[in-house]
């Protein structure tokens, strides 16, 4: 049974997932399978390369957005999926040995005007490094499944 539901979320909001390490063997290993490029694969080829170094792919960077946010409330909330990813920036290069975290800003909430069990939930989510630099931001609507079907 879901903890979580739509009424759970307020404007404002902030919540903080991990930390997570981010290893050199999974920056290889995702880049191998997703985005062979040398940047992601070769740490003397990724030197020849404007990031200057062995960096993550921005996907895989995506990827660990969402496995941070699922780890963090949305295996744990009346999820209904999304409408889509308004807005993705790779920032800053992901480095191996990094500790990373996710802090987790409500933006806006409102109900489903066609869906009165569910509301949507915006989101902006900021990877944040062990310096507390930001890494990449996204922008995301969640659709949550509502405590008190079609209440106002």
């Amino acid at each position: 049974m879901p903890k979580l539901h739509w009424e759970d979320f307020k404007p404002g909001d902030v919540a903080v997932y991990g930390p997570r390490l981010v290893t050199r063997e999974e920056i290889v290993a995702f880049a191998a399978e997703f985005d062979p490029q040398p940047m992601h694969l070769d740490e003397a080829a990724a030197r020849a390369t404007q990031l200057g170094g062995l960096a993550a792919s921005g996907w895989h960077v995506s990827s660990l957005v969402m496995r941070m946010m699922a780890d963090g409330f949305i295996l744990n909330s009346a999820s209904m999926g999304g409408p889509g990813v308004d807005e993705m920036n790779w920032l800053k290069p992901l480095r191996p040995g990094t500790q990373i975290r996710l802090r987790a800003t409500v933006m806006e909430t409102r109900p489903s005007k066609s869906r009165p069990e569910m509301g949507l939930t915006k989101f902006r989510y900021e990877m944040l490094d062990d310096a507390d630099e930001v890494v990449a931001t996204m922008v995301a609507t969640a659709l949550l499944g509502r405590r008190e079907k079609g209440a106002s």
